[in-house]
């Protein structure tokens, strides 16, 4: 990719999670370890079920010393009513933080003509805001939190075209990136089987948090039998939560998709033979 390219998201918004207590409470309730957010670092995380069943996932950033949440914007209601009922006593405070937007560059020298680098969540102050390696995947550009009326004056001083959501969607498909609500179903999705491990969205290290055991007992017992996978569509895409099949027996599940691209949750056994989804043919392709 030539162009760089940058593109509002307004599907996610954000939440400042300020107070003393603000690191330790929600080092106790997310899947990464929140000890390693710091000005010039962001890291993905995931809050789960007890069950250790997906509910939200999220970017942590710090922004002028106060932690935010990059979340799914239709359930950010949701997002703030889970922290608040674990609140507590912990002297914490959680808000809406209306005053950024969201906003996602990428392309092949998007990274460099922001200031950073390839290092994952490498993060860097900017107008009132944050910009930052997607700690997901580097091939992804950088993700950056900004007040809207700074953000395309500074994207475009450092060469940037606005492009379509669609562009962006194709990429984030193409890299395996799950998008919340889409990819990402509540109360049923795992977090391994979403690849979250390979998306450095799980410290195996930190200790405790809500849902930990049912993830880390997966991790050692080899227990994840699919995979949130790129797919190429050959037809019509199906509508998401279509079924994939192989030989009349069910394999998998069709997640979103943007034209002859989409993902879909396989079984690892099943990566072989005439998968399809509805009228389409998939076939599975390599993770970014």
């Amino acid at each position: 990719m030539a162009e760089n390219l940058y593109v509002p998201l307004a599907n996610r918004a954000m939440i400042a999670v300020g107070g003393e207590d603000a690191r330790t409470f929600l080092q106790g309730l997310v899947s990464n370890d929140v000890d390693r957010v710091a000005p010039d670092r962001a890291i993905y995380a995931a809050l789960l079920t007890p069950q250790g069943r997906y509910l939200f996932d999220f970017f942590i950033v710090e922004i002028a010393g106060t932690l935010h949440l990059d979340c799914e914007a239709v359930r950010h209601g949701e997002l703030l009513k889970r922290l608040a009922m674990y609140k507590l006593r912990a002297k914490v405070t959680l808000r809406a933080a209306d005053g950024l937007a969201v906003f996602a560059a990428f392309g092949d020298g998007a990274l460099a003509a922001l200031g950073l680098d390839g290092a994952p969540g490498l993060a860097r102050a900017i107008d009132g805001g944050v910009v930052y390696t997607d700690p997901r995947n580097a091939k992804a550009g950088a993700r950056a939190a900004l007040p809207p009326e700074a953000a395309q004056a500074e994207f475009e001083k450092a060469g940037f075209r606005r492009a379509e959501f669609a562009e962006y969607d194709a990429m984030r498909m193409g890299l395996a990136l799950p998008e919340s609500g889409r990819d990402l179903v509540a109360d049923r999705a795992l977090l391994l089987e979403c690849g979250f491990e390979g998306l450095n969205g799980v410290d195996f290290e930190k200790g405790c948090y809500v849902g930990q055991e049912v993830t880390t007992r997966m991790k050692r017992r080899a227990l994840v039998k699919k995979l949130l996978l790129p797919v190429a569509i050959d037809g019509e895409a199906p509508s998401p939560g279509t079924k994939v099949m192989r030989d009349g027996v069910e394999v998998g599940e069709l997640r979103s998709s943007q034209g002859n691209l989409g993902l879909a949750l396989l079984r690892l056994d099943a990566m072989e033979g005439d998968l399809i989804a509805g009228a389409a043919h998939i076939s599975p392709r390599p993770r970014g």
